[in-house]
């Protein structure tokens, strides 16, 4: 496989800056959505990098640090439930994205994006369908979007220890429907998302 086909492809030998950005938190029923933009040296594979979902969280929290230090420039945003409830999943993914991108050091020229569609950032841009298993800039950027998240659920799971957040990252297991029907939605809860569950 050729980590950097698409670096290589769009990157011109070096000479356009290339930016690989990936979301992670759609599904949750709780918190943020959370997006990381990252632009990798032209060339350089950071050994080990692979999408985000094949890696252990041990593994996942070494890479993060590796990441950030080989990165010629990385930005982490999100938006939170609100926002989410507000405009929808897709259209907060797609502003935390921007908010990523907007929020870098160095300009791309070139961004590669994981999934089938895409916001319109305003520089050229290619939505690459599993990206993250094509494309080391998006399995690295869905790395730090990854790490991120499950960091900040952690810490709300110390405000709202009756949700278990640390297990289930605010996905809809059954501990965690069993908990928003014993106690109802907490204030990082996506309402929009609990209607069928709590019929309301």
């Amino acid at each position: 496989m050729d980590w950097l086909h698409y670096e290589n492809l769009y990157g011109k030998n070096g000479e356009k800056v290339v930016c690989g950005v990936d979301e992670a938190g759609r599904g949750p029923l709780a918190g943020r959505v959370y997006a990381a933009a990252v632009v990798i040296p032209h060339g350089l594979i950071i050994d080990g990098v692979n999408d985000s979902k094949k890696l252990t969280e041990k593994k996942r929290e070494t890479l993060f640090e590796k990441i950030k230090e080989n990165a010629l420039g990385y930005s982490i945003a999100w938006a939170d439930e609100r926002e989410i409830d507000e405009i929808n999943i897709l259209q907060a993914t797609y502003l935390a994205m921007k908010r990523a991108v907007g929020s870098l050091k160095i300009k791309p020229d070139m961004i590669l994006v994981d999934g089938n569609r895409l916001p319109d950032f305003g520089i050229t841009a290619e939505a690459i369908i599993k990206g993250d298993s094509l494309s080391h800039s998006i399995a690295c950027a869905s790395i730090l979007a990854k790490v991120s998240r499950d960091r900040y659920i952690c810490e709300e799971a110390e405000k709202y220890p009756e949700y278990s957040f640390e297990k289930h990252k605010g996905y809809g297991t059954k501990v965690h429907i069993e908990a928003l029907k014993k106690y109802g939605p907490s204030p990082i809860h996506r309402k929009t998302f609990l209607k069928k569950i709590l019929g309301k």
